[in-house]
């Protein structure tokens, strides 16, 4: 489908001439010589790019464009002007126009300007894209449940996404979904458009987190070649998640401390304060009342983080939400892997619900994820599940040979997870980083499984 172009100039040479140049180029040309005429054709044709004169029979230009990207904001605007108007070229740059050309105007000037405003359109449009895809995926209403301390939980994210809370801590256990509430609270929020960006502070050692959160200036240390922009600098208008803050080292503390309280920092070899607006998002499943009781965690700094805060209840407390959630992730991971399981048949709903779930959501994410890749049915039975699993729920039985699935016999646990490992990998067609994140586990340590069990050279 050709690009559509208007032009709306009440000089009939001007319009022919570009007319026929653009047409020439591949576009689809139409023209107006009024200001009542341009709008019909951009209500009726909706071009993607008007060419547009500041000075027309029945109107001003400058009253013209806004009402065109009223009618369609993804238009984008060129303004013709004598060399007299520049101030009001500026003005209309102000009101949203893409560009301006002073007439007299050179051809290739005007198909620079054309194809340059058209490939912005193009990444705005694909941004947009983006930003509408990653706010369904990580929106409220993405993270499911039915009990009441979580539909507490999600009316709370609800609130604080809409208020100007600019520090909000999350507790909950591992697998809880912290994270998941972190991005629905940028998503759901006026920041979304601006960056999300996330630390794992139990992952890294205490110079390279204030590295990665700082940034550093050039010459800071050897081998610091140029300057770099740490996470703080780089989440300007949006979000900082931190998860896992109750690991960061006390000299970290103290520096974020300062930051979280005037929103100012120096990189690493820096002597000039920073200031950065963003919403700053904490996590952790450890203990901060203890830790501060045992001096591991400052207390001012504990009492600053939970202005705002989160409890994210264990899954074993989420009775409601148990199978709610399995349903759920087992028909989407058949459709992702042409699998035909629809259902959980009633003795896999009484053991999900008589197990502890110590991993949380997270395991039995990734447990479905497992059996899905492994095994093959309509209905979940518990001769789907892994015999490592059935042991570990409370009162069950244990299976007899013909129950448990044809893959669990005969087999260790470390075949299994050598098998699944394996299948994963191949499903992400030997991506690592994608593999450790389905397998719940760092790129760093499914290496070293790979390693312990001599599977790099299969």
């Amino acid at each position: 489908m050709k690009t559509k172009i208007l032009i709306v100039d009440d000089e009939p040479s001007i319009a022919r001439s570009l007319t026929r140049v653009l047409e020439d180029r591949g576009y689809s040309v139409s023209s107006a010589g009024t200001g009542a005429g341009g709008l019909a054709l951009v209500q009726d044709w909706r071009p993607q790019t008007v060419l547009l004169d500041l000075r027309l029979p029945d109107a001003d230009g400058l009253d013209l464009l806004p009402r065109i990207r009223r009618i369609d904001p993804t238009i984008q605007v060129i303004v013709l002007t004598a060399y007299a108007d520049t101030k009001a070229a500026v003005q209309a740059m102000k009101k949203g126009a893409a560009d301006f050309l002073r007439k007299p105007y050179d051809m290739d000037e005007v198909i620079l300007a054309i194809e340059t405003t058209l490939k912005a359109s193009a990444r705005e449009s694909q941004l947009a894209v983006y930003q509408r895809r990653e706010r369904g995926r990580y929106a409220r209403d993405q993270i499911l449940g039915q009990c009441r301390a979580m539909r507490a939980a999600l009316d709370l994210v609800r609130k604080i996404a809409k208020s100007d809370a600019s520090t909000v801590l999350i507790l909950g256990e591992s697998g809880t979904g912290k994270e998941l509430v972190a991005r629905a609270l940028h998503f759901e929020s006026e920041r979304r458009k601006a960056p999300f960006m996330e630390l794992n502070c139990s992952t890294l050692q205490e110079t390279l987190l204030e590295n990665e959160l700082f940034g550093h200036e050039r010459g800071a240390f050897t081998g610091a070649g140029q300057l770099k922009r740490g996470l703080a600098e780089l989440s300007e208008g949006g979000t900082l998640f931190l998860d896992e803050i109750g690991d960061l080292p006390a000299s970290t503390q103290a520096k974020l401390l300062r930051f979280i309280e005037y929103r100012t920092f120096k990189r690493v070899g820096g002597n000039v304060d920073l200031s950065v607006d963003v919403r700053m998002v904490t996590a952790t499943n450890v203990d901060l009342e203890t830790a501060v009781r045992e001096e591991r965690f400052r207390e001012d700094l504990f009492w600053r983080l939970q202005v705002v805060r989160i409890d994210l209840p264990p899954l074993r407390d989420r009775e409601e939400d148990v199978n709610l959630l399995a349903e759920t992730f087992l028909k989407g991971f058949s459709f992702e892997f042409k699998k035909s399981f629809q259902g959980l048949s009633p003795a896999v709903r009484d053991l999900f619900l008589r197990y502890r779930w110590p991993g949380n959501v997270r395991e039995l994410k990734n447990l479905l994820e497992r059996i899905v890749l492994l095994e093959d049915g309509e209905m979940l039975e518990p001769r789907h599940l892994p015999s490592d699993f059935l042991g570990r729920v409370e009162g069950s039985r244990r299976l007899s040979p013909g129950e448990v699935g044809a893959g669990e016999i005969a087999r260790s646990l470390q075949e299994v997870e050598e098998e699944h490992i394996l299948r994963v990998l191949r499903h992400c067609g030997g991506n690592k980083s994608q593999s450790a994140r389905i397998l719940g586990l760092s790129r760093q340590g499914l290496i070293e499984r790979l390693k312990r069990s001599a599977l790099l050279e299969r």
